[in-house]
């Protein structure tokens, strides 16, 4: 009887042979068999995490993608990945690894999937930064592989109103100011979160999840299922055997993620109203993949992609409720109808996008209005917007949803830190009409760029959301909305602009202008920075420290290698 033809190429590198016989007996300790050796190996790198709910619901996720590999003739080989929760660690200094992170998930699968010669990998993970740093490994190893996104939360519920992890740090500002009762502040903190899954508005992670779907590296209508649905189990099992045929046809990461797929993905973020981060996180997947994007092409993208879908943190909707709307493959729909979609890239499943996305109807439900109608967008133009001037030469990015005028001049309120700015926002010194700076929490000088959620939950809290400005060398929560930018380059540590401000000093940030303006002579400027001196470095030491020398500009994606 002829010898079975091995399906795996990569693994062959430890298991062919007679040399390789010490490598097959370690094989047999876990499981392999005589006719496993010429099955691929298939990495599947596990986030589940008890610590918080957007990992908690992973495991059941794993177990049925396991099932299914195995079944689909793979030999699938479990290895673990860390996670850091933002929405825990908001507001602490746990929050500067979360950027880290990301790094840090990129060379753990990296790591295992090259360290093993494994044939391909399914990476499944739920919080912010498992997304993108999923998709660094799998477009620098470019073997075959899929994304499987842990799933969104269920809504909380009090007195009938829908709650999201972002009603928690509202709370606080609004229990501070004495606009809400105390009932009213428990009700929502015990609330919020009633089941495992990520964070359930258009946020870091569902925005993540779903261009993933546009990407084409993740299964159309998977990435806004609640994880503990029944369906979310099956997607995964399905996303299983998608992988093993991706391996059979050789698909790999970089014959789907190109130039034309990015844009893609961009123009789902802006359709559906996506965070912040999602700029920096698609540069460093850019990166990764050895395609020309910049940060002037989300601008360009921003200006011919309309807000189509009412989701929070402007809008009304979750997540749960875009899905049941018909989701991310109906807005991908209503794009390739109007042109706006590049049809012809390939996806995982070996199908181009218009093919995968043939029965979906060109024009949504009208018995719904999360999704809205193509003639009755919520914005003509896209939500990100890129602004630049000289307080950020190299651009820095703008939410602008949700918002009455995207303009604001006002005087300088200047803080060196997330800690400091909080303090004030709580003590009430922060007024209408301010610019709050916060600086020093950019890659380099935070380290690790954290969220600035808690002081921007606060203020909308206070009501104060739409009549000040808030301008950070840090990122924003995918949760925050306002008069915010952040992502502001040069950051403050390398002697950018941002570092440069005096408290006092008149600041405009115009959107419709897409300018960020220091208000003083281009002379004062320079003489400010003839005196500015460095600070030392907040850590010396460890994975902080690492990050601080390796980063790059926060306009470059904060990429480390």
């Amino acid at each position: 009887m002829p010898a079975a033809k091995p399906l795996n190429k990569r693994s062959q590198l430890i298991t062919a042979g007679v040399a390789r016989s010490p490598n097959r007996a370690m094989l047999r300790a876990v499981g392999f068999g005589d006719n496993d050796f010429v099955k691929p190996i298939v990495g599947v790198a596990n986030g589940h995490s008890t610590m918080n709910p957007c990992n908690a619901g992973i495991q059941p996720l794993v177990d049925r993608a396991i099932a299914a590999l195995h079944k689909a003739g793979a030999m699938p080989q479990v290895f673990g990945v860390p996670t850091i929760t933002d929405g825990i660690g908001m507001g602490t200094e746990a929050m500067k690894y979360s950027l880290v992170s990301r790094e840090v998930i990129a060379d753990c699968i990296e790591t295992a999937v090259n360290g093993q010669a494994m044939d391909g990998v399914l990476v499944c993970g739920g919080c912010d930064k498992n997304m993108p740093g999923g998709m660094i490994a799998m477009l620098r190893m470019n073997v075959p592989a899929i994304y499987v996104y842990g799933g969104t939360i269920k809504p909380g519920k009090w007195k009938g109103i829908d709650l999201t992890i972002v009603s928690s740090f509202e709370a606080v500002g609004s229990y501070a100011a004495g606009k809400m009762s105390k009932e009213d502040f428990i009700g929502i903190e015990k609330n919020a979160c009633p089941s495992v899954g990520a964070c359930g508005g258009m946020y870091t992670a569902n925005t993540m999840s779903s261009s993933f779907e546009a990407l084409g590296m993740s299964m159309l209508g998977s990435s806004q299922m609640a994880s503990p649905d029944p369906e979310k189990a099956d997607s995964a099992a399905d996303s299983a055997r998608v992988l093993v045929n991706a391996i059979k046809k050789d698909i790999k990461p970089r014959d789907i993620v190109t130039r034309k797929s990015i844009e893609n993905a961009v123009a789902l973020i802006m359709a559906t109203g996506g965070s912040t981060n999602a700029v920096l996180h698609f540069l460093a997947i850019a990166h990764a993949a050895e395609v020309k994007w910049t940060i002037d092409d989300f601008e360009r993208m921003r200006k011919k992609i309309p807000v189509l879908c009412d989701l929070k943190p402007s809008g009304r909707y979750v997540a749960v409720d875009f899905h049941r709307a018909g989701g991310v493959p109906q807005v991908l729909k209503m794009l390739l109808a109007r042109g706006l979609l590049h049809g012809d890239c390939l996806t995982i499943t070996g199908e181009t996008m218009a093919q995968a996305l043939a029965k979906v109807p060109a024009n949504p439900r009208k018995n719904q209005d999360v999704i809205r109608q193509w003639d009755n967008p919520m914005y003509k133009q896209g939500h990100l917007a890129i602004l630049k001037g000289n307080l950020s030469p190299e651009g820095c990015v703008a939410k602008i949803t949700g918002l009455k005028s995207p303009k604001i001049t006002g005087p300088a309120r200047v803080f060196n830190s997330e800690r400091e700015t909080m303090d004030a926002i709580m003590a009430k010194k922060i007024k209408a009409g301010d610019v709050v700076v916060i600086r020093y929490e950019g890659p380099k000088g935070g380290p690790g760029m954290q969220e600035m959620l808690a002081p921007t939950g606060a203020l909308t809290g206070q009501g104060l959301g739409e009549s000040v400005g808030l301008i950070t060398d840090g990122r924003f929560s995918g949760g925050t909305w306002g008069m915010v930018v952040g992502h502001v380059s040069p950051e403050a540590y390398v002697g950018g602009p941002i570092g440069l401000v005096k408290e006092g000093d008149s600041i405009t940030i115009d959107a419709t202008k897409l300018l960020i303006q220091l208000n003083i002579s281009t002379k004062e400027l320079a003489a400010r920075k003839a005196k500015w001196r460095q600070p030392k470095p907040r850590y010396t030491r460890g994975a902080l420290a690492k990050f601080m020398h390796t980063v790059s500009s926060a306009s470059k994606g904060a990429v480390t290698d």
